[in-house]
């Protein structure tokens, strides 16, 4: 399983909902891509900062598609069920921990809100494929996956994300990955201390 937790890099995610807020504001449909899912917790670490800073009502109208590879044949159940080990909340502030989640029955597990898995939908994909899993996304996120690639492929597969926003639509990346210059004329940087960029 790959390695994460919730509320890793909270800088670039916490920076990106402070950009995407003002742009999604009375869309009935908010869809967002994580590419490079893992297991859920950066998907789901992102819909209860949405939650938190766009109020009940508008949080309704989100849409969150999380995709990975998925070799283990075991992210979409864990995602789908929403239940994770108290080793991987121990990073999430207390008050938000306690808004969101709830013992689970076994020890040490907690399972989130369901107003937030309803949010989250997993899907298995190969960002190699070239085909993304769907169009017209206000925000994509896609961090620790960029790295693995070739340089050719990481410009093939940014092209593809470009193609999957809409106009002015938000892409965060990991912080030590810079926009490939053959790219540069699709986005414009937006955040300083964060990679992340506003489509062209």
């Amino acid at each position: 399983m790959a390695f994460t937790y919730f509320f890793r890099d909270f800088q670039t995610i916490n920076l990106a909902v402070s950009h995407l807020i003002p742009t999604i504001q009375g869309r009935r449909e908010i869809k967002i891509w994580d590419a490079g899912c893992a297991h859920g917790p950066e998907p789901y670490t992102l819909a209860i900062m949405l939650s938190e800073n766009m109020g009940t009502f508008a949080f309704k109208n989100v849409r969150i598609d999380a995709s990975d590879i998925d070799t283990s044949n075991l992210f979409r159940d864990t995602i789908e069920k929403g239940v994770y080990p108290l080793v991987e909340l121990k990073r999430i502030p207390q008050p938000i921990f306690e808004k969101y989640f709830k013992k689970n029955g076994k020890e040490d597990y907690y399972i989130i809100d369901y107003s937030i898995r309803n949010r989250v939908k997993y899907y298995r994909h190969d960002l190699l494929t070239l085909k993304p899993i769907g169009y017209d996304y206000s925000f994509i996120l896609c961090k620790n996956v960029l790295l693995h690639f070739q340089a050719e492929e990481r410009i093939k597969v940014l092209k593809m994300f470009h193609q999957s926003l809409t106009p002015g639509g938000l892409l965060a990346m990991e912080h030590t990955q810079d926009l490939p210059k053959e790219v540069n004329h699709l986005f414009t940087r937006i955040a300083n201390g964060a990679q992340i960029y506003k489509r062209r």
